[in-house]
């Protein structure tokens, strides 16, 4: 893509996200090939690569680069490292967004983007997931949200998300986004409310799990359940992106008109 559409509309693109009121951090995925992942924006947070060597493809949108995870592969920002990304407790809001590409290995398991989301420890707070498979849904853009950090009252699981209507395509650029402003989780598609009866908007009232020093880290392309990582995304990322507070569907529209995809 950026061969495609060249320097001036990455740059543009760059300067959309790092213009949006909020921004926490936002990561483009252009350092070399095995070292850290280093946000531009306010907090220069640094993502840990796990599970081997994490290349990068010459796909990228925000620059030349993009990074591409292979399963088994995730990255970690320990939790005392990013003071930012908390964002629990009674009247948190967040927006998670970030530009990837699927691959298609049709695996049995929703497959986690970002967030702060650890359900073995119960320590679950706010996740970008695809294809969570719950409430009849597969494929979609899913916004998880936990107040109490353990599993939805009379259920095995946590069941509170955000699940749009439309399946994310294998093999070309999305954007996919979720949003909680402390009454509502929203699930975005390309810059648009995807919506779904009962579902997107869905409507939370209960706020952010507060997991205070001892709550969950910051993972990407993988979460902590059953006592190990897993739900891992397979595919490129080429941007994300975490802001304190929920971005509204015209700012959504405008980052997506803004980043070429």
């Amino acid at each position: 893509m950026y061969g495609e559409k060249g320097k001036d509309a990455s740059d543009a693109g760059r300067a959309a996200v790092l213009g949006t009121a909020g921004l926490v951090a936002f990561w483009n995925f252009q350092d070399a090939e095995g070292a850290a992942k280093v946000a531009d924006g306010p907090h220069a947070y640094a993502l840990e690569p796990k599970g081997g060597f994490i290349r990068r493809t010459g796909d990228g949108l925000f620059g030349p680069h993009a990074m591409e995870l292979e399963r088994g592969q995730w990255l970690r920002l320990p939790r005392t490292a990013c003071p930012a990304l908390r964002l629990g407790g009674e009247g948190a809001a967040v927006t998670v967004a970030a530009w990837v590409k699927r691959k298609d290995v049709r695996r049995p398991e929703c497959q986690a983007i970002a967030g702060m989301w650890n359900e073995s420890e119960k320590k679950r707070q706010y996740g970008l997931f695809l294809d969570l498979r719950i409430w009849g849904s597969g494929h979609q853009v899913c916004g998880h949200v936990s107040a109490s950090g353990g599993p939805t009252p009379g259920h095995k699981y946590c069941m509170d998300a955000s699940i749009g209507s439309t399946a994310v395509p294998y093999g070309t650029w999305s954007f996919v986004a979720f949003t909680y402003d402390g009454a509502y989780a929203r699930s975005y598609l390309n810059g648009t409310l995807d919506r779904r009866d009962g579902y997107n908007p869905y409507p939370y009232p209960d706020g952010l799990y507060d997991g205070g020093a001892d709550g969950a880290d910051f993972t990407v392309g993988a979460v902590h359940r059953h006592g190990e990582m897993g739900n891992f995304f397979e595919g490129t990322l080429g941007g994300l992106a975490v802001f304190d507070r929920a971005l509204t569907e015209a700012e959504m529209a405008r980052l997506h008109r803004a980043v070429p995809i």
